[in-house]
């Protein structure tokens, strides 16, 4: 059973995958080692809870690890977790890992969004920051904005809190004429890049032709149970 836990960055994803994985909600603390518990052979980490939920720990993913399955993570916190779980082993996908592995981004809420629930297909009411990222960097390339108007764009969303960022309030944010804002608007209406769900289709591509038992990376280091870890296997019992 390879198990995916993904939401808002993916809404899609189970009718993109049919039966092929395990397909889960976005995972909060104890979920990847409750789907070890279940049997899980291969854990693909998109998207989980931190902001009214206890987030993945990072030893529940060395526990998987430690068993001998394989996680890879991609596009939200499991971009971030791959980045901070790389040297133990765990497989980041796609190019916002590239970018925390590389320190080229540092904040963890560069991947944060504003959303609605699941019930209502968990439609995007803010832009993450690494979409915006990647949206400017394909400006620029196409010729739609130059080098200073890129750095003032980037400047604005930086500023904004993810749950208010859009590409109204970052253009609102710069001192470009208002003529000019519309027409870029417009523009991102139709063109912006979703990086985050780019390299969530990655992750679910790797996943759906990873077979399961393959050796990835020798593992050179121990699984250590503490007091806090006894604690969350206890509690789940």
């Amino acid at each position: 059973m390879k198990t995916v836990f993904v939401g808002p960055t993916l809404p899609d994803a189970a009718a993109l995958t049919g039966v092929h994985l395990d397909i889960r909600p976005p995972a909060a603390q104890g979920d990847i080692l409750t789907a070890v518990r279940q049997g899980a052979t291969a854990i693909g980490l998109i998207d989980g809870y931190f902001e009214y939920a206890a987030p993945v720990w990072h030893k529940e993913i060395l526990f998987a690890l430690s068993k001998g399955i394989p996680v890879f993570g991609a596009a939200s916190m499991g971009a971030l977790r791959a980045a901070e779980c790389a040297a133990f082993g765990m497989i980041g996908i796609g190019e916002i890992y590239a970018m925390y592995a590389s320190g080229a981004l540092e904040d963890d809420d560069a991947v944060a969004q504003l959303h609605a629930p699941g019930e209502l297909g968990y439609k995007a009411l803010s832009e993450p920051l690494v979409n915006v990222l990647s949206t400017l960097g394909d400006m620029l390339a196409r010729g739609i904005i130059d080098a200073a108007e890129r750095q003032a764009l980037l400047a604005a969303s930086r500023a904004i809190f993810f749950k208010k960022r859009t590409w109204r309030s970052i253009l609102d944010g710069t001192a470009l004429p208002a003529a000019r804002c519309s027409d870029l608007l417009q523009w991102v209406g139709g063109n912006a890049v979703n990086q985050k769900r780019r390299d969530a289709e990655e992750l679910i591509a790797v996943l759906s032709a990873f077979t399961p038992g393959t050796t990835i990376l020798a593992r050179d280091w121990t699984f250590a149970r503490t007091s806090l870890w006894n604690a969350l296997e206890n509690g789940m019992e």
